[in-house]
């Protein structure tokens, strides 16, 4: 069935679409994990907030999440330590490690299937990386494992080991957290006029606005058309697999993870950048049908990362000169840390309460990164690719995804049905088939 697990086993809140025009002190663009959370978070501080949603709440890629809660991001403490220091890296830890320990709060009073599970970020091939990663985390104070033996079916050197991590069914947490906020569903904002959101029937003037739309989609600031991409990958729960005990990811993207959900096993992987050919559900399919043969599919579904320049996520205000403007973006594939941790610190930002986390993860810091350069390549190739189908967001060439029935951007991750809707932002329109 092509669905996620969790829309099939949970249900959602529904709100009405805004019809007239309205003033709130905090307007909150985008009904995903992030911008819920966030509304949440500002009710509980008693500010006046209002979310809307263009279509209905978490039906981006919030309700396509596996549902890993961690500070596990890969083997991102290494790269940190590397790029910025151990100061920065130290504290990437602590600010994901206090996200994290705030769902064991928030879950504690919510049936949502939170469990605590071990996670493990391995290498099929490279075990020097790993050591390293062990290294810089020794550096920093924290004391993960290495393992050698993994209940996986195919060959790996080992994995770095971060113990009583968790996860949990996303939709029915979120639909308590929703149930009592100031939400408006189907209703689009085309357009921003200052602090004033244009929908398609109101318009909605704020005091401060958060943008929380996966990838912000407002060109005029901050340059997220340069510093994000976007990546692909898919699902499939199968019945009859394995118990693997754990949670378990690759630490290359285009690797496989696992974990199990009730008596299913999720299977991910067949990831690549989006309008980019990669494996996809094949390869997963495949997968199942040699190490797990007498397995069965039940569910199948993909999601979308936005990927940042240098892996750590852009939270704060939207650029340098938009002090009443901020939003939330580039969670590269760990965005259940990186939704509560923006939350919270979204929250201080609009409160005026200084975050000590918020240099590590400034959308104004240095662009000068590797990542920029293939991001400039990709966009550049693609504005002089010949093709009938243009993206509305900035003119690149789309692709058209077989798989997934849809016309995909590779410059920045835009996506659209055969009938020409929307399916991923940045874009903010409808694409012409005619």
């Amino acid at each position: 069935m092509n669905r996620s697990i969790w829309d099939a086993s949970a249900e959602l809140p529904a709100f009405d679409e805004l019809k007239e025009d309205i003033k709130t002190e905090v307007l909150i663009i985008g009904g995903g994990i992030t911008g819920l959370l966030s509304a949440y978070f500002l009710k509980e501080a008693g500010v006046g907030c209002v979310l809307v949603e263009k279509e209905r709440i978490c039906g981006g890629t919030t309700h396509n999440t596996t549902g890993k809660i961690t500070y596990q991001h890969g083997l991102i403490y290494n790269k940190i330590l590397k790029s910025r220091g151990a100061d920065i890296a130290k504290m990437y830890l602590q600010a994901n490690k206090e996200a994290f320990e705030k769902y064991g709060k928030l879950c504690g009073g919510i049936d949502c299937d939170y469990e605590l599970k071990d996670n493990y970020v391995y290498s099929v091939d490279n075990g020097k990386k790993l050591e390293c990663e062990l290294e810089a985390l020794a550096k920093i104070g924290y004391n993960a494992d290495l393992c050698r033996d993994l209940p996986l079916p195919h060959k790996t050197v080992g994995a770095v080991r971060f113990k009583a991590q968790a996860q949990f069914n996303v939709l029915k947490f979120l639909a308590v957290i929703a149930r009592d906020l100031k939400i408006y569903e189907n209703t689009h904002v085309r357009e921003m006029i200052k602090n004033t959101a244009v929908t398609d029937k109101a318009r909605i003037s704020a005091q401060k606005v958060i943008v929380t739309t996966h990838f912000p989609f407002i060109n005029k600031h901050g340059s997220y058309f340069l510093k994000l991409y976007q990546h692909r990958s898919y699902v499939i729960a199968l019945e009859n697999a394995a118990d693997v005990n754990g949670m378990y990811v690759d630490d290359e993207k285009t690797g496989l993870s696992f974990r199990n959900y009730g008596k299913l096993l999720l299977l991910g992987g067949g990831g690549h950048r989006t309008g980019k050919n990669g494996g996809n559900w094949n390869e997963l399919r495949n997968y199942a049908k040699m190490h797990y043969p007498k397995s069965q599919e039940r569910y199948f579904w993909s999601a979308q990362d936005c990927m940042s320049l240098d892996g750590v996520p852009y939270i704060g205000r939207y650029s340098a000169s938009t002090h009443e403007l901020y939003t939330a973006s580039g969670f590269n594939k760990w965005g259940m840390t990186g939704a509560m941790l923006s939350a919270m610190m979204l929250t201080d930002a609009v409160t005026g309460k200084d975050n000590e986390y918020s240099r590590v993860f400034t959308p104004s810091r240095s662009m000068v990164k590797p990542q920029l350069l293939v991001n400039g390549f990709e966009t550049t190739k693609n504005l002089l690719t010949v093709s009938e189908k243009r993206c509305p967001h900035l003119g690149c060439a789309l692709k058209y995804n077989r798989d997934e029935h849809s016309w995909d951007c590779a410059c920045h991750g835009s996506r659209f049905s055969e009938s020409g809707k929307l399916l991923e932002n940045p874009a903010n329109g409808y694409l012409d088939v005619k």
